[in-house]
């Protein structure tokens, strides 16, 4: 530990509470046995759920200076076991995939204290995977060359040797680095003596070039520094970690230290160019030399965020009138740089070393069905011509109907609408049957746009789906989402629903069935039964910017569910809802009309287009959800 605290960085509101806590733990009073023998933990099991290597979500666990409860015959390591109790229980419930200790595990790394904390940690002994480093405390001093030490003996690669994650060692066996899988891919933990050698740091480039497609978070003891405020800098230690190893090394996100207090953060940038988070964690000062508290960095790819926060188990799984008074302080810590979240692209952060598969294009003749009705693609083959980022598609030219059935659809221009509003684009949704998409300007004040209509004989213009249906779409809004496009429409069955003779709904002047973006940016799939009058109304949540989705209109018959990358929307109608109502006048794409008229045209990307004659499950859309 050490008092110098210098430098400067951004800070974050918290977003996250802590996780849940689960049933009162029956926790012996403060002070655990005996000074210098392990406090009795009952042994518990993984969760029956066990961890998820699968799963999107999954914790690291980050477990700071531990000294002062493993201090001579001040000892007290019930903290601790308490901590690797809740861990084991968590294991499951909070899927979590790995801890590492910091370093400092005991204060003077005499052979009792060692003996006293290497009985502690079996309680996690092929339980939870972890890693453990050394720090100043628990070794007499030197770099990783230093030979043969009780901590060395204790945490060294024997003890290891057994663990599913567990890579190997440096010669001298003070660094480690641990391979874990997680959210569907591996991810390296390097553990870095306190003191790392140019041999140690040598050996360290060696084993992320050895994996040189994983994502690599660096653990050490002495890595950087912190002022009051929690703004971070690297130590002169951290310093040399970043020059030798951290900064050339385009696969190392985050890196982890302790030893200072009080904690901080920082963001640095590598190389590459790209992010690496630099984070001090350590509360060995606060009540109860912290207590075992631990900090839990929650991963989450689909949210692309990490969500950080920091609790004291041994308080936390206590009832409230067995807590003492400072420990109920200090359950969780809900400062800027206890509680907060990192957002993390991390497919683009991980891009340069390890590009996620892409699918491969898919030929017409997988997408298209039995119950299929018509099907459009904007590549080469749906609609003839090069396929070029920009290039202007023409009035008159054609998408054709690729299942053969003559829905073709044509081009025209809206209005006096400039050539360069309806262009070809290489931007595609990854399951997208097609690598490519055309790009709408519509918009308003002066209303513009471009649209693809069905030809005057095309049997989707009159087709009435009693059966059910199942309408797919992929779609895009641009970022930024410049210009009024309020209630623009996706596509639509061009006719009047007045003329269908439906009076129920809205307006007699608008069309029979069309799905809308209304100025929040909610979907609107607005449908005029064949059967009823009525006008049923699905609504989705708001749609955000910058991304693709794949949308399903799916009706079996007799009521409707929109699903959004393959999850259905809230406000789906019950009423009932027979067919479509159409007229026989041209279904459309790129619009939505009004009195037999069009106004505005759709403003985004949209790719592949597919309307079945039956109501489709999730796994049988476009591209598949489980």
């Amino acid at each position: 530990m050490s008092d110098n605290r210098s430098g400067g960085v951004a800070r974050r509101r918290l977003l996250q509470g802590a996780i849940a806590a689960p049933a009162a733990l029956a926790v012996p009073g403060l002070v655990g046995g005996a000074a210098g023998t392990a406090a009795a933990a009952p042994v518990v099991p993984p969760n029956p759920a066990g961890f998820d290597p699968e799963s999107p979500r999954f914790a690291l666990a980050v477990l700071p200076d531990t000294q002062y409860l493993f201090d001579e015959d001040r000892s007290d390591p019930q903290p601790l076991a308490t901590t690797f109790r809740y861990l084991s229980e968590q294991r499951g419930l909070a899927n979590v995939a790995f801890m590492t200790h910091l370093g400092d595990i005991t204060e003077h790394g005499t052979q009792d204290e060692i003996d006293l904390a290497d009985q502690t940690f079996e309680a996690i002994d092929g339980v939870v995977p972890f890693s453990v480093l050394a720090g100043n405390h628990d070794i007499p001093g030197g770099n990783d060359q230093r030979g043969d030490t009780p901590y060395l003996r204790a945490f060294g690669p024997s003890r290891f040797a057994g663990s599913q994650t567990y890579g190997g060692s440096s010669p001298d066996g003070y660094n480690s680095f641990h391979v874990i899988p997680a959210a569907g891919r591996e991810w390296l933990v390097l553990a870095l003596d306190w003191r790392v050698s140019d041999a140690g740091l040598a050996w360290a480039r060696g084993v992320v070039d050895a994996h040189a497609k994983l994502p690599a978070i660096v653990t050490t003891h002495d890595l950087a520094y912190a002022d009051d405020d929690g703004a971070a800098e690297l130590s002169g230690n951290g310093r040399r970690l970043w020059d030798g190893l951290i900064r050339g090394k385009d696969q190392i996100f985050l890196a982890l230290g302790g030893h200072y207090w009080p904690p901080g953060r920082t963001v640095l940038t590598n190389d590459a160019g790209h992010d690496v988070h630099v984070h001090i964690t350590n509360y060995q000062d606060r009540y109860y030399g912290g207590a075992g508290m631990i900090r839990l960095y929650q991963f989450d790819l689909a949210r692309r965020t990490i969500d950080v926060e920091t609790f004291a188990p041994w308080f936390l799984t206590r009832e409230a009138g067995e807590r003492p008074p400072l420990g109920a302080e200090v359950i969780e810590l809900t400062g800027d740089v206890d509680r907060f979240s990192l957002p993390v692209d991390f497919e683009a952060r991980f891009e340069a070393f390890a590009p996620a598969p892409k699918p491969p294009q898919v030929p017409p003749t997988r997408v298209i069905g039995k119950d299929t009705v018509a099907y459009w693609r904007f590549d080469a083959l749906g609609l003839r011509g090069r396929v070029e980022e920009g290039l202007t598609v023409a009035d008159g030219a054609v998408a054709q109907d690729l299942t053969r059935k003559g829905n073709d659809l044509v081009v025209r221009r809206l209005h006096s609408t400039a050539a360069g509003l309806l262009t070809r684009s290489l931007d595609h949704h990854d399951g997208a049957p097609t690598h490519a998409s055309l790009r709408f300007d519509g918009g308003q004040s002066p209303d513009r746009g471009a649209i693809l209509e069905a030809v005057a004989n095309a049997p989707i213009n009159k087709e009435k789906f009693l059966g059910g249906y199942t309408i797919e779409v992929f779609l895009k809004l641009p970022e930024p989402f410049e210009g009024n496009h309020a209630w623009m429409g996706i596509f639509s069955w061009q006719g009047r629903a007045g003329d269908a003779g439906k009076t129920a709904g809205y307006s007699p002047l608008e069309p029979t069935c069309s799905l809308n973006v209304s100025p929040e940016r909610f979907l609107q799939y607005v449908l005029y039964p064949h059967v009823e009058d009525a006008s049923p109304t699905s609504w989705s949540h708001a749609l955000p910017v910058g991304r693709w989705f794949h949308v399903a209109v799916v009706n079996d018959g007799a009521q409707t569910v929109v699903w959004v990358e393959g999850s259905p929307i809230t406000r789906n109608p019950r009423q009932p809802a027979h067919g479509i109502a159409t007229l026989g006048r041209p279904f459309t794409i790129g619009a939505t009309g009004w009195d037999l008229g069009f106004g505005q045209g759709f403003y985004g990307l949209l790719g592949d287009v597919r309307i079945s004659k039956r109501a489709l499950a999730p796994t049988e859309f476009m591209t598949p959800f489980e």
